[in-house]
């Protein structure tokens, strides 16, 4: 009966044991499967960050650099030369004659240089021409201002009616209107040209009766 048994346990062996390598590699790969949707959530993250990041660089560059601005051409400081006036007698119309110093500059806002043709500015009493200079043709450079030296003469010669003319020699007080427009292009990353042209519209006011100061605004 003892060797029965014995042959029957050795017939019926126990149940294996469970395999537990199979069970650690399924976790292992579970695991892995989870790190790499958490990378390509990651990736997926950095993708969107760099494509926002890019389009905000992209409209700031087209806000600024790559925005063409209209230059600013104005008259800098008169600097009185040579000033004589008839306020008007019986003898003589009321007349001036007078000549200064100043500049015409250009400003130029743009991230390119400004190339510009040359001009004229006309310097106009009442809407009558009274004096003519030369603009030469030249370049404001990037975000900077052009300054060119002018000396201006301007006379009553081209009026033929002096009555107002006497009376406001007479309070004081000489009024002119400076008037220029400029051709040309803005040049941006040496590929892209855009015309702009720029215009100058001063008044000057020079005070006869202390001692010929001068009062310039340009819009």
């Amino acid at each position: 009966m003892g060797e029965q048994i014995t042959n029957q346990e050795q017939v019926y062996p126990l149940a294996p044991a469970s395999k537990m390598p199979r069970s650690d590699e399924e976790s292992n790969t579970l695991q892995s499967n989870e790190l790499r949707r958490k990378k390509r959530i990651k990736l997926a993250i950095y993708i969107a960050a760099f494509a926002v990041f890019q389009t905000i660089v992209i409209v700031v560059f087209s806000l600024t650099v790559m925005k063409v601005k209209t230059p600013k051409v104005r008259l800098g400081t008169i600097e009185l030369k040579n000033v004589t006036t008839i306020t008007g007698t019986q003898a003589s119309s009321p007349s001036f004659d007078i000549s200064f110093t100043t500049q015409v500059r250009v400003k130029n806002t743009n991230f390119g240089p400004y190339k510009y043709d040359s001009s004229n500015a006309t310097f106009l009493y009442q809407g009558v021409a009274v004096g003519e200079i030369f603009i030469p043709k030249g370049k404001a450079g990037m975000l900077s201002t052009k300054k060119v030296s002018i000396t201006v003469s301007v006379n009553s010669n081209a009026l033929n009616s002096t009555t107002s003319l006497g009376n406001e020699l007479g309070a004081g007080t000489l009024t002119l209107n400076s008037q220029a427009k400029l051709c040309g292009k803005v040049e941006l990353m040496f590929v892209m040209k855009k015309k702009k042209s720029a215009q100058m519209n001063c008044t000057i006011s020079i005070k006869l009766n202390a001692e010929n100061a001068v009062d310039l605004k340009c819009k």
